[in-house]
C-alpha cells in the first residue's frame, strides 16, 4: 500500500473529524464576516478572479469519462503510481477533488446519472444494458446534451454510450449533434484484436457457423463491436488497437468544427480505458500490461488538453473523472483502489470495488481545469458526485434545469471557483450489483460517516463472492478515521448513538424526496433483431472491409501512496 503524504494547499489531514456541514448557501461560502458590504467586497475580487459573468461569452465544456479507473490510477493521488504525468499536470493547474465519487458501481447507472443529474433510482437505469436491449435511458429524462444544445451548444459524445442503442435510445437522438463510438461496453462483442482480458476472448469467426465454435464463458463471440459515426456503423469488428487514436482525432475534429462554427461546445468523451479487454501495448512497461493502458489514457488526456488549449486558455472547462472503481476480478488487469480497500467486505470474501458500495466502488479520480477561473494547484476535500456535473454546467451555460423532476446533483460552481469546500450533507449510495435490488438505496454517507443497511462483495480476482448481509441497525464507519471501512463503530458507542437518529432521518427523508418524485421506467427487455449488425448475411455481422460496408442503424431496425490532504 502506498504512503500518506500531502499536496495542494496545506492545512488539515484525513483524520481530522469534522461535524456534519450544512449545505451550501452564501453564509457558507462567505462566512461570517460582520457585514453586508464585506460580503459585497469580497463577492467582487472573487468574481474578478474565477467566477463566469452573465455579459461573458458561455464557456466549452468537455467532461472525460474514464471507465473502470481506481482512485489510485492517479499519480496526484497514490505516490505509486507513474503513469499519469498529464493527469498530474492537470491536477497541478486545476483543483482536485478527493471526496468525489460516481454516482453508481457499474457502468449504465453511473452514465445515466451524470447526463441526468438523477440516481437510477429517479431516471430508471439501476443496472447495465444488453446487447439485445429494446430500451435504454428512459425519453422523457432529459440530458445534459439535450439542455446545453437548447442553450446553443454544439454537442458531441465520443466513445462509449451504454443507455440503449435501439431507435430513439441512440445518442444521436438523446441531444448530442455527432456521435463516434461503441454502444456499449467494448467486452460487449468480439473482435480481430482482442486484447488482454481474464479469460482471454479468442478473435472474431472468419468462416463457418458461430455454433460449431467452442464459446468461451464471459466472451462474447455472435456479433462483432461495432463502431458507429452518427447512426452509421462504419467498421464491425471494430479495431480496438486504434480506437484511443480514432478517438483522440475525432475529439480535435470536433473541438475543430465547433470553433470554426463559432459555438460554444459540449464535448462528452467515455473512454475505453480502463476497461478490458486492454490494448497491445507497443512497448510494455516495466509496470506491465495494465500500465502500459494507463500511460496511453493520459496521453490521451494531455492531447485534448493541449488542443482546447489552443483555442484559448480559459475558454474551456475540462472536467475528468470516472465512472466507477477498479473491476477487481480481472486482478492484475484492474485498477488501483489506493487506500479504500473496503477491508470489513475483504475480511468476509469477495471484492469492495465496481458493483458494490464500499468506497472503492464508487470513489473516484475527479479534477477539474479552466485556466483563469478555477484555482491551481488546490485539493478539495468536498464532498461532490458526478451528479453535480450536470446542474453545475448548466448553471455555468446560463441555462435552466429541466422542470417537473427533482435533481441529486448539486451546483457546486462555489465549490469549483474555491469560494467554498462545502458540498453534499448527504449523499446516496445505490446498490449496483453486489447486493440488494439492483439501484435500490441502501447505503449513505452523512458528512464523515458512511451507513450500510446492505453490503455484499463483488467477484473478486479469487473467484470468491461475499454474500449479501442486511443490518439493522446499519453499520456506520468514521471515514475521517477508518478509510479502509475496517471496522464499524460499535453500537453501544456514544459516537454511534450520537448520528445514528442523524442518519436514521437522512435515510427516511431521502428515501420519501425519491418516492414522491416524477420516478421514470427503464425498458429492459430484449430482442435479438435490435442488435447492431452491418451486414447479416456474414458471420458475427462482419463487413466485407474495414469501412467498405456500412449500413444506417435505422435501416437495420426497420428490418428488424495516498495524496488525499486536503486545505
Amino acid at each position: 500500500m502506498g504512503q500518506l503524504h500531502p499536496q495542494g494547499h496545506s492545512g488539515g489531514t484525513l483524520g481530522k473529524t469534522r461535524p456534519p456541514v450544512p449545505q451550501p448557501g452564501w453564509e457558507v461560502m462567505f462566512g461570517t464576516m460582520g457585514t453586508p458590504w464585506a460580503v459585497l467586497v469580497l463577492a467582487v475580487a472573487l468574481g474578478g478572479l474565477w467566477a463566469p459573468c452573465a455579459a461573458c461569452k458561455q464557456p466549452n465544456f468537455i467532461v472525460i469519462l474514464a471507465d473502470d479507473v481506481g482512485w489510485g490510477d492517479l499519480g496526484a493521488n497514490w505516490a505509486e503510481t507513474k503513469e499519469t504525468p498529464h493527469l498530474d499536470e492537470l491536477a497541478a493547474e486545476g483543483t482536485r477533488f478527493v471526496d468525489f465519487h460516481s454516482a453508481a458501481s457499474t457502468c449504465s447507472p453511473s452514465r445515466a446519472s451524470l447526463l441526468t443529474g438523477r440516481l437510477g433510482a429517479r431516471n430508471g437505469v439501476t443496472h447495465n444494458f444488453a446487447v439485445t436491449s429494446v430500451g435504454g435511458l428512459p425519453l422523457n429524462e432529459t440530458t445534459l446534451a439535450e439542455v446545453l444544445r437548447g442553450a446553443g451548444y454544439s454537442t458531441g459524445a465520443i466513445g462509449k454510450w451504454h443507455l440503449g442503442h435501439h431507435g430513439h435510445h441512440h445518442p444521436s437522438f438523446r441531444g448530442f449533434d455527432y456521435y463516434f463510438g461503441i454502444p456499449y461496453s467494448h467486452d460487449m462483442g468480439c473482435t480481430d484484436t482482442p486484447g488482454y482480458n481474464l479469460p482471454p476472448c479468442p478473435p472474431c469467426p472468419r468462416h463457418g457457423s458461430i455454433a460449431s465454435r467452442v464459446v468461451r464463458k464471459d466472451c462474447y463471440m455472435e456479433v462483432a463491436l461495432p463502431l458507429f459515426e452518427n447512426t452509421t456503423i462504419i467498421q464491425q469488428p471494430v479495431n480496438l488497437s486504434s480506437l484511443a487514436e480514432r478517438y483522440a482525432e475525432e475529439a480535435t475534429r470536433f473541438i475543430h468544427r465547433a470553433r470554426d462554427s463559432g459555438r460554444p461546445f459540449f464535448l462528452y468523451l467515455a473512454l475505453a480505458h480502463m476497461h478490458v479487454p486492454l490494448g497491445v501495448p507497443p512497448s510494455p512497461l516495466a509496470s506491465g500490461i495494465y500500465g502500459a493502458s494507463l500511460s496511453e489514457m493520459d496521453a490521451l488526456v494531455g492531447r485534448i488538453k493541449r488542443v482546447a488549449d489552443s483555442h484559448g486558455k480559459g475558454n474551456t472547462l475540462l472536467w475528468f473523472t470516472g465512472d466507477n472503481g477498479p473491476w477487481a476480478q480481472k486482478c492484475e488487469l484492474a485498477g488501483r483502489l489506493g487506500p479504500f480497500i473496503g477491508a470489513w467486505q475483504q475480511q468476509r470474501g469477495g471484492s469492495s470495488a465496481k458493483q458494490t458500495t464500499w468506497e472503492g466502488g464508487h470513489r473516484v479520480p475527479a479534477l477539474v481545469y479552466w485556466p483563469g477561473h478555477i484555482p491551481a494547484k488546490r485539493t478539495s476535500c468536498a464532498l461532490l458526485s458526478a451528479l453535480d456535473i450536470f446542474p453545475t454546467l448548466v448553471a455555468l451555460a446560463g441555462a435552466a434545469l429541466p422542470p417537473n423532476r427533482r435533481f441529486d446533483g448539486l451546483d457546486v460552481s462555489p465549490v469549483l471557483f474555491g469560494w467554498s469546500d462545502v458540498g453534499h450533507k448527504v449523499l446516496l449510495h445505490p446498490n449496483s450489483g453486489a447486493a440488494g435490488k439492483d439501484g435500490g438505496i441502501e447505503a449513505l454517507r452523512l458528512a464523515q460517516y458512511k451507513a450500510f443497511y446492505t453490503t455484499g462483495g463483488a467477484m473478486a480476482c479469487d473467484g470468491s463472492i461475499g454474500p449479501a448481509e442486511h443490518h439493522q441497525p446499519p453499520l456506520i464507519f468514521n471515514l475521517d478515521r477508518d478509510i479502509h471501512e475496517q471496522e464499524a463503530l460499535d453500537v453501544a458507542s456514544r459516537e454511534y448513538e450520537e448520528v445514528l437518529p442523524a442518519i436514521s432521518r437522512a435515510y427516511t427523508q431521502a428515501l420519501e424526496d425519491i418516492a414522491t418524485d416524477n420516478v421514470s421506467v427503464a425498458d429492459y427487455s430484449k430482442d435479438p433483431a435490435v442488435t447492431p449488425c452491418c451486414d447479416p448475411q456474414h458471420v458475427a455481422c462482419r463487413c466485407h472491409a474495414p469501412g467498405a460496408h456500412t449500413a444506417l442503424l435505422d435501416h437495420r431496425m426497420e428490418g428488424r501512496t495516498t495524496r488525499l490532504v486536503c486545505p
